[in-house]
């Protein structure tokens, strides 16, 4: 039975060289191109009842091309994130895995029925409540725009926009939105700088320690790292 799709950008940080990936297959929230918005715990009945094995990883939806198997899928404050693990010995799932890395193929789409649903008549927008989440594909066109690979192994991700730096200040680093406001004013270019020189898991506590500094009476002289 065929039920609905929804697409979203492939949010990863890196295909790893044995075909493991990982990213975002739903994103909490955001109005689509379709006028839906998928709230938090639409997938929790779903996943309780089938868990990450009995969700299909398949090639643009395709019943007939498997292409690996998702190994976690689990909701979290930003969406439904998922690891998968290409099968290498699969002709399909070779040429997906170098289509990843060359960045031309950065879509996740969601095959789903729509258990509860609420229509909003002035926006047209309909908020997701539950949804029985049966497959998981990989595919060339994602329904939110701004949302793409950031970066796969081998290829530099770009830079955020202001927004959607601002937007990670808050829903992902915890900060405030004035905090964020300040980060972006007086440290956002220095980040570009200095991002790689910090150490993995390290930015959010140095976005912190600089906001502090920031926003703290005493504190009168601090120098950006360029």
């Amino acid at each position: 039975m065929i039920g609905e799709r929804k697409f979203v950008g492939l949010t990863l940080d890196e295909v790893e060289p044995d075909g493991v990936f990982s990213g975002y297959a739903s994103l909490f929230g955001r109005v689509d191109l379709g006028k839906d918005v998928v709230e938090r715990g639409a997938f929790s009945a779903s996943l309780k009842a089938r868990g990450a094995a009995g969700i299909r990883m398949l090639f643009q939806h395709d019943p007939a091309e498997p292409i690996g198997v998702w190994t976690e899928i689990r909701e979290d404050a930003r969406g439904l994130f998922v690891r998968g693990r290409l099968a290498k010995d699969v002709a399909r799932a070779r040429e997906v895995l170098s289509l990843m890395r060359g960045g031309a193929l950065d879509g996740l789409s969601i095959g789903f029925r729509a258990v509860k649903a609420k229509n909003d008549p002035r926006s047209g927008v309909r908020r997701i409540l539950e949804a029985d989440l049966w497959e998981i594909s990989v595919v060339t066109f994602p329904m939110l725009p701004d949302a793409r690979i950031d970066m796969v192994k081998g290829r530099r991700r770009r830079l955020p926009t202001t927004r959607e730096f601002e937007g990670w200040l808050t829903r992902d680093a915890g900060l405030t939105r004035g905090e964020a406001r300040c980060v972006i004013a007086r440290g956002f270019a220095s980040l570009a700088g200095a991002r790689d020189a910090a150490p993995d898991g390290r930015l959010t506590d140095r976005i912190r320690e600089a906001t502090r500094m920031m926003t703290t009476p005493k504190t009168r002289t601090w120098e950006t790292t360029r």
